[in-house]
């Protein structure tokens, strides 16, 4: 599925929280990403064209006590996707070590700030030109994602790491800047892929991304699995997870809410994964879950 074939949907929020209400109504219906635009006091909607479903949307929202109205519904050629970024925003962000920036003169010089300021404590720049890629650090369960990669630093040097639904590949670049010894990403689209590799080379690195899905993953050979996807869809490939990890591999998990966790870890515990820990932000959730080792 090529990028170019997505839709945009904005949908009348009036405020951050109501569009993380929103956000929680619509987010099994096939959508890829949200962003909150203050401008408009809308939310923003990013799904599939072939996987969008309208009045499946238009009865999820009717349900909804205010009922939020549909503001447009437009395709989303590749050419304009860099020009949502730049009015959205995308500026660096920090996460402990690590800082998120766009791949241009405003934020290196950013990042220089950033390091300025740090004193000689431990800066960890990851450059990203997202294209039509999602993941700039800026999301809690990307941040979330982020401050346990740092959290299992000793745990990541030397081990291998595959991102799964890796976006703009900026869990498998920290993971590659933590001292991974193999690093790979996949997503199942091929326009995030190309936009993921061509980041890897931005940031100086030589890994491979993929295009395909949790079906492609090598059986045991893995020590982290980091999957920042739809409940539904980790869920439905915790199997596929456990055939992929090796004995005592972790798998770190997010992109959904807190109330979601009690249905993933009773999902996961039959294919022996144990919840070793877990983040909240935001009614946003994170969990970290190991693998058992074989008696």
């Amino acid at each position: 599925m090529d990028t170019q074939d997505y839709l945009s949907i904005s949908i009348a929020a009036g405020s951050e929280e109501m569009a993380e209400i929103i956000e929680a109504v619509v987010s099994d219906l096939g959508f890829d990403s949200f962003m909150y635009d203050e401008e408009s006091k809308s939310l923003l909607c990013y799904i599939q064209s072939p996987l969008f479903d309208e009045d499946a949307l238009k009865g999820a929202l009717s349900d909804m006590p205010s009922a939020p109205e549909i503001l447009r519904i437009e395709a989303m050629p590749s050419r304009n996707w860099n020009e949502e970024w730049e009015r959205t925003g995308f500026t660096p962000v920090r996460i402990g070590s690590v800082v998120v920036s766009p791949a241009t003169a405003q934020g290196a010089a950013e990042v220089s700030s950033i390091e300025k300021e740090a004193a000689g404590s431990e800066i960890i720049p990851i450059w990203l030109d997202p294209q039509m890629a999602f993941g700039t650090g800026h999301h809690q369960t990307t941040c979330m994602m982020i401050e346990t990669l740092l959290d299992l630093r000793n745990d990541i040097k030397d081990a291998c790491v595959m991102d799964l639904g890796c976006g703009t590949a900026v869990l498998a670049l920290v993971a590659a800047r933590l001292g991974a010894g193999k690093v790979s990403g996949i997503d199942i689209d091929a326009t995030a892929a190309r936009s993921a590799q061509g980041n890897v080379r931005l940031n100086g690195l030589d890994f491979e991304i993929l295009c395909g899905d949790a079906h492609d993953l090598r059986q045991d050979a893995y020590d982290f699995l980091l999957a920042n996807i739809h409940r539904n869809i980790i869920i439905e490939d915790l199997p596929l997870h456990s055939a992929a990890l090796h004995e005592g591999g972790r798998l770190l998990l997010s992109g959904f809410y807190e109330s979601d966790i009690a249905d993933i870890v009773s999902a996961a515990e039959p294919f022996g994964f144990q919840l070793v820990g877990r983040r909240i932000s935001s009614g946003w959730a994170c969990l970290h879950l190991k693998k058992a080792s074989k008696r």
